[in-house]
């Protein structure tokens, strides 16, 4: 009897070190882009590997996502165990240690494969802090039947004259075609991401080289003026409210155009399962004004383990699954080498199946290795960043300045108005954080 009991409870001694080895759940907060939730229907093979690992996914529009993932680490909440956050992030959360530093991907992994421009910024002080899932800069995609019926032809590297004077001729309100598609939804990393890289090609730029805020020069009335008036004329009605999903969604349905906003869009507009104009695409440079800076940006959503995380050993294992090349391989077999997640490894770009797939590629890799974020503008700054400003500040001003903004865009304010608006906010806030007196 009593090797009976001895054995029962070895035995249920075991079941409970096996139920806690399979209880290792990873709880990871992600946005509600394309690519991540394939990501997520991909995912038996990470568990199928990983027998002792569940995953749980919490998936968040992108303005939402930012909040609660800057106010779950700031306040050392622990409800993640993986963030998809950008590159704005990284660096500023590495230098608050609030981010675990990437030691644990495997020998196998490659960091030198990662393209330079997108691993940099996501490096501090010689460590990784994140993993790029996918890297973009932005480029102008538009309807090749439309220009063709409008008389044109677009050029590799468009000014913004000419994007305007397409936008207007490709438009016809009657059959719901609009000539240009751009984000106006408020946010920093929405309306504002569009419109500070637009702002650069215009002569524009946040702060002077004493960090006051320059919202009242001429550059900014001439980037918001011609913005306003093009989306006015030329863009779909509720234009507000929309963001890179929702512009996705109209390019998809044929309602643009012209969409010039993230390259990574390019595999879904060019995808007949999603884009009932698939097969009518061209890609051309984001536009510029002849003043050698052109309106593309340079970003990186990425998956990073925060410091409050118990679970470290098993976050990196998933992270070095999604964002290695076997995961490329694993999309490529069930959708197709266009369908990659784009522009993170050199070795994607190299690959001739990729290249024969994807005839965005090459304009994708120039847009990314074009985009400077150490010299953003035409005129000297003291921040790094072409879309964003590289201070821990930025959130919450860019924000305000996208809602100034986008009340602009719908009419509700005017361009001078919405522009004094952001001028005061920001000269507020950063006297209030002591970058000026």
């Amino acid at each position: 009897m009593k090797a009976l009991i001895a054995a029962l409870l070895g035995a249920a001694s075991m079941l409970a070190v096996s139920e806690a080895s399979a209880q290792t759940k990873l709880t990871i907060a992600t946005v509600n882009n394309g690519d991540m939730i394939r990501m997520q229907g991909l995912t038996s093979d990470f568990t199928a590997k990983n027998p002792g690992i569940t995953v749980e996914w919490v998936t968040l529009e992108e303005n939402v996502l930012r909040q609660r993932v800057t106010t779950d680490i700031a306040t050392k909440g622990g409800q993640f165990d993986i963030l998809t956050i950008g590159t704005y992030e990284v660096p500023i959360w590495a230098k608050q240690n609030w981010l675990v530093p990437l030691t644990g991907l495997g020998a196998d992994y490659d960091v030198d494969d990662l393209i330079p421009a997108i691993r940099s910024g996501l490096t501090a002080d010689g460590k990784l802090y994140a993993a790029p899932f996918y890297g973009e800069s932005s480029m102008v995609m538009y309807r090749k039947d439309l220009m063709d019926k409008a008389g044109l032809k677009m050029p590799d590297a468009p000014t913004w004259t000419f994007i305007a004077d397409a936008a207007r001729k490709m438009t016809d309100k009657a059959t719901e075609t609009y000539g240009v598609c751009l984000r106006g939804k408020a946010g920093w990393g929405e309306n504002m991401a569009f419109l500070s890289a637009t702002a650069n090609s215009f002569g524009a730029r946040w702060f002077d080289e004493k960090w006051n805020p320059q919202f009242d020069t001429p550059e900014w009335k001439n980037t918001l003026d011609f913005y306003v008036k093009l989306m006015k004329d030329a863009g779909p009605p509720g234009a507000s409210s929309n963001g890179f999903n929702e512009n996705l969604a109209l390019f998809n349905a044929g309602k643009c155009g012209m969409w010039i906003d993230a390259t990574v869009a390019a595999s879904f507009v060019t995808n007949p399962k999603d884009s009932k104009v698939a097969d009518k695409v061209g890609f051309a440079l984001a536009p510029d004004n002849g003043l050698g800076k052109r309106g593309n940006w340079l970003w990186a959503w990425s998956l990073a383990v925060p410091a409050g995380s118990k679970k470290t050993e098993a976050a990196q294992k998933f992270i070095a699954w999604a964002t290695n090349k076997d995961y490329a391989k694993l999309v490529a077999s069930k959708e197709g080498w266009a369908n990659v997640p784009p522009g993170t490894r050199q070795s994607l770009y190299a690959n001739p199946e990729y290249q024969k797939a994807a005839p965005f590629a090459k304009m994708t890799l120039d847009s990314i290795n074009t985009a400077d974020p150490t010299k953003p503008t035409v005129k000297p700054v003291p921040y790094v960043g072409v879309q964003f400003v590289a201070i821990p500040e930025f959130q919450g001003i860019g924000t305000s300045v996208g809602q100034q903004f986008s009340a602009a865009l719908a009419g509700q304010s005017s361009v001078d108005d919405a522009l004094a608006a952001a001028q005061a906010a920001t000269k507020r806030e950063m006297t209030r954080a002591g970058y000026i007196k």
